[in-house]
């Protein structure tokens, strides 16, 4: 940066200019640049953030900070920005931003740290105001700069589809051709509210655009970090063990060192990781290991003899960690004309995202630097941990971010990338990719955990809930306790809790994490309670909402579109489930038959409403959650994960299961309900409607409950036939 050059003053290339928008009170600068490597050295360098890149022949880079893993974000937020630059669309492409989280983080995870994690469905609420913002200032920037060219008022300025326009004096220059005349003004406006462009100009906005990272996934030409091939690399995985947890002694080191291929063997805490020239000769080597497991503490563990345990830690007196606590659930209980006690449970479910886990990392020569090309959620550390796991200065760290095959979760955590890591430091400066098998990730993945719950639900004679009681007895924290609040429900007493118990098997958060149980449980214990008292469950939940509008909405749109209660067919029968997830507001209805043979479900239709404030993106926000709710339906049915003597005891697809084409529903109709309320997270909303939906609507059909998920064939049948 030339700190002798005046802000008044414009710095021309061939490369075009990257427009650095201040932070922290740092005044706006304009950097020339002739690649996009030179941008991310001065990035790195200078405390500044850059969203975009203007060239003199009008292209427009818009720079995104979030992962794309198929939800859309590489379109969604530059959107918002361009919307507010009034750029011209067609000449917008996006590149993934460094992962520098100081300059592109939000604090929307903590509000005194900026973090890039696309989880959590919080990109489009985390990044809103901040593209907005920027977007904004851009404009003005370009405005500003044409004002000084013509030497008119900037007042007189008005922007549309990528030019400026003087009406007045009857002229209009593009962006493109006004790169060789930017200028920056000596201060740059924050913007509000006001300032921002009226929505009833949108053209990007609530306007479904073509997704900018489609035409490549069709084609296939997209590059996933597992296409990755650099010169000289080399490949890497590593043996686990079948408990979590055990630390491994080799015992035939000599004969897999002769092995044809085989480079060097690394051991960790709890693997034997092997480097080799092919992934066909680490494979084989693999299956040569001889490794005796030490002892772990999920050693004796049995995941479907635990429920006794868990019920008694229930049931002591003793309290846990209080989540909701209002007004009085010990009165509420004690002057109850009726009292409801029942116990939902899950077992482990696994992410069974597309893409194996893999990454490629290059440590230098000296060791004191490292560049790494994986498809990651990110993370607290934008860095990836690689700094700490080294021992070196961050920026000496370089992620090149890649697409991902699927995430839900799981590529959030960043074990795998730090083993990646670890054998390419042995053979520094040769790269290395490091590959999970199907296996490896089944077998030694993080799953969501395990669970019992416990509802107490009081009523008075009526039927009103007077009072609602919910314990959960699980490991994890918020990964069992999310989603547990009842906040929409009226309801004068209520009291939730978590109790720990560990197990010692590797956990993580899975899509809408404590949601996917904890609305179960909720939900099915307001139709039973329904049923009970001879209610429709659709009108005893608006009852519940009346005080909440935007929740009663999505509600009543529901039940339009799924005309609730009228079911022709003796042999099926709808349910209904309403929650809250990140923000946005869901109603789902779902149609289901069951063969009373063979136990299978039949999901046929499934309808939902839900009002996730200001919608980008409308179209992908419906694909957003027909993908959840098939997800759902997949794991409500089909996925399973169950451990004996600590060890898990599906390996692939072939024993861990998955939904089918041939089981998916009729249709699938989502409907969006418009809103002005700052956008949510729609990523995880569909996905914990239709266990409930699906319980519900099997409990209207049968009269009998199902509380243990998943919904597999056998204990279909045994609740049948009990």
């Amino acid at each position: 940066m030339n700190k002798s050059v005046s802000r008044r003053e414009f710095l021309k290339t061939s490369g075009g200019v990257a427009l650095f928008i201040g932070v922290s009170g740092i005044l706006p600068q304009m950097i020339s640049c002739k690649s996009k490597k030179e941008v991310q050295g001065i990035i790195q360098k200078h405390p500044l953030t850059a969203w975009v890149q203007l060239t003199d022949d009008g292209r427009v880079i818009i720079y995104n900070p979030a992962a794309e893993l198929g939800q859309g974000s590489m379109t969604s937020l530059p959107a918002i920005f361009a919307e507010e630059m009034d750029a011209d669309w067609s000449t917008v492409s996006v590149e993934f931003s460094p992962q520098v989280s100081a300059i592109y983080g939000s604090d929307k995870w903590s509000p005194n740290n900026k973090v890039m994690l696309t989880a959590g469905s919080r990109i489009t609420y985390g990044y809103y105001s901040i593209m907005r913002q920027a977007g904004a200032q851009a404009r003005y920037i370009l405005m500003h700069s044409a004002a000084e060219l013509w030497k008119t008022p900037l007042e007189g300025l008005s922007t549309a589809n990528g030019r400026i326009m003087d009406n007045q004096a009857g002229r209009s220059i593009s962006y493109g051709e006004l790169v060789p005349h930017l200028t920056m003004p000596d201060k740059l406006p924050e913007f509000s509210e006001p300032d921002f462009k009226d929505p009833k100009n949108y053209r990007f906005i609530g306007i479904d655009q073509p997704r900018v990272d489609i035409p490549e996934k069709v084609k296939g030409t997209t590059r996933f970090a597992i296409d990755i091939k650099l010169p000289e690399m080399l490949f890497g995985v590593l043996e686990r063990g079948k408990v979590h947890g055990a630390s491994p002694k080799l015992n035939n080191e000599s004969e897999i060192l002769a092995l044809e291929g085989v480079l060097k063997l690394v051991r960790f805490d709890y693997a034997i990781g092997i480097i080799t020239e092919t992934i066909e000769q680490a494979l084989a080597a693999k299956k040569l290991l001889d490794i005796t497991w030490s002892e772990a503490p999920s050693n004796g563990f049995n995941s479907q003899e635990c429920f006794k345990k868990y019920g008694e830690i229930a049931a002591d007196k003793s309290a846990g960690k209080v989540i909701v606590s209002e007004g009085d659930i010990s009165i509420a209980i004690k002057s109850a004309d009726k009292k409801f006690t029942i116990d939902f449970k899950n077992d482990y479910v696994y992410h069974a995202q597309m893409e194996p886990l893999n990454a490629v990392v290059q440590v230098g020569k000296d060791g004191n630097s490292a560049e790494v090309w994986v498809g990651s959620q990110q993370g607290f550390d934008s860095k990836l941990g690689i700094p700490k796991y080294l021992g070196i200065p961050e920026e000496n760290v370089k992620i090149n971010l890649q697409y991902l095959g699927g995430g839900f979760g799981r590529r959030s955590m960043t074990d795998f990338v730090l083993e990646g890591t670890g054998l390419a430091r042995e053979v520094a400066p040769r790269p290395v990719k490091l590959i999970w098998t199907r296996e490896d990730d089944v077998r030694y993945g993080a799953y969501r955990p395990l669970t019992l719950q416990r509802l107490i639900a009081a009523t008075d004679s009526q039927g009103n809930i007077t009072g609602f009681s919910h314990c959960v007895v699980g490991d994890g924290g918020n990964l069992v306790a999310s989603g547990i609040q009842i906040d929409y429900y009226d309801i004068p007493n209520k009291f939730a809790e978590w109790r720990e118990v560990s197990e010692g098997i590797r956990l993580k958060h899975w899509r809408s994490v404590g949601h996917g149980p904890n609305k179960f449980a909720i939900e099915c214990m307001i139709d039973e309670i329904a049923t009970y008292f001879r209610k429709d469950p659709a009108d005893f939940r608006k009852k519940l909402l009346a005080k909440s509008p935007r929740a009663l909405a999505t509600l009543e749109k529901a039940i339009e579109m799924s005309d609730w209660g009228s079911e022709t067919d003796a042999n099926r029968a709808k349910g209904i489930a309403f929650l809250e997830r990140s923000g946005t507001l869901s109603t789902g209805v779902c149609e289901i038959s069951v063969n009373r043979t063979t136990g299978k479900i039949n999901v046929h239709k499934f309808w939902s409403a839900s009002d996730a404030g200001i919608v980008i993106q409308p179209d992908n926000v419906k694909a957003q959650m027909e993908g959840g709710i098939l997800m759902g339906i997949s794991s409500v049915l089909k996925e399973q994960l169950t451990i004996v003597n600590g060890q898990i005891q599906q390996s692939n697809f072939n024993d861990y299961e998955i939904l089918r084409m041939a089981d998916i529903p009729d249709s699938i109709e989502t409907e969006i309900i418009e809103s002005r309320e700052t956008p949510r997270g729609v990523g995880e909303s569909g996905t914990p409607l239709v266990a409930c939906a699906i319980a519900n609507a099997f409990l209207k059909l049968t009269g009998k409950p199902l509380r243990h998920l998943p919904f597999t064939q056998e204990r279909v049948l045994k609740v049948l036939n009990t």
